[in-house]
């Protein structure tokens, strides 16, 4: 479903990615792991083309240079040079790191957002969808989401992703800052949107909690690959077991 080739990332005079390449097959749930500041957040940009458009506002106002190479294809298309836009209408949508909600609105409010591209009747089947996966949120539909707590506010983000209708969920450091119980209540919902059909790209730099939702798995360091493979064979690694998965 999702190939990236060879893909490189230069801020200026920082290397974010460094020739790596990452494969997602249709109804995967792929996980990429590493420490802070390992790439993952801007391989999910890049895929998403925020990093494009960034790259253009960054040029026009004479700012940061960036440099992107590399191929991104998406369902046998080359989709590097779409707009971020142009990728959400494909069905690539990123739901980004630390709760990205419109604070000021409504849970539903925020929800429909999300689903505003769709016709009426979808929007309002992905509402149900979204309240069934996360039964919380019923009773906070009217409720402001800047008053919610940090692992509503998750809920909230990822269901306005759901909203869209994606093909491929790219998330990231989706259990960043939760609570164990409610890491494992993330981690159920994912499950239960992959069990529903949606590919699924999980960045998180801690990841034990997601290893039993992957199907496979990278790790990458300095933004380069350093192993990739199913949860067992990378928990057979005993580096990487001890420095991803807090096993000794």
């Amino acid at each position: 479903m999702l190939e990236v080739r060879d893909l490189v990332v230069f801020y200026e005079n920082a290397l974010a990615l460094n020739g790596l390449s990452i494969s997602i097959g249709k109804h995967e749930v792929v996980g990429v792991f590493g420490s802070n500041s390992a790439g993952k957040t801007t391989l999910l940009n890049t895929i998403a083309g925020l990093t494009s458009h960034l790259r253009e506002r960054e040029r026009r106002r004479g700012g940061m240079r960036i440099t992107v190479t590399g191929e991104i294809v998406f369902s046998d298309r080359e989709i590097s040079q779409l707009s971020t836009g142009s990728r959400v209408g494909h069905g690539i949508v990123l739901c980004r790191e630390r709760h990205p909600i419109f604070r000021d609105c409504t849970v539903e409010e925020n929800l429909r957002l999300g689903g505003y591209l769709r016709p009426q009747g979808e929007l309002r089947a992905s509402l149900d969808e979204v309240y069934a996966l996360f039964p919380p949120l019923v009773a906070l539909r009217k409720q402001r989401a800047g008053m919610l707590s940090g692992g509503e506010q998750e809920m909230v983000a990822i269901g306005t992703a759901l909203a869209a209708r994606p093909a491929l969920l790219l998330l990231d450091e989706p259990l960043l800052g939760l609570s164990p119980r409610v890491q494992d209540k993330v981690v159920r919902a994912i499950r239960e949107i992959s069990r529903r059909g949606t590919t699924i790209l999980v960045a998180e730099q801690y990841a034990r909690p997601v290893l039993p939702v992957v199907d496979r798995a990278y790790v990458i360091e300095n933004g380069a690959l350093v192993v990739g493979g199913t949860g067992a064979e990378l928990l057979a690694n005993p580096e990487v077991k001890s420095a991803y998965f807090g096993v000794g």
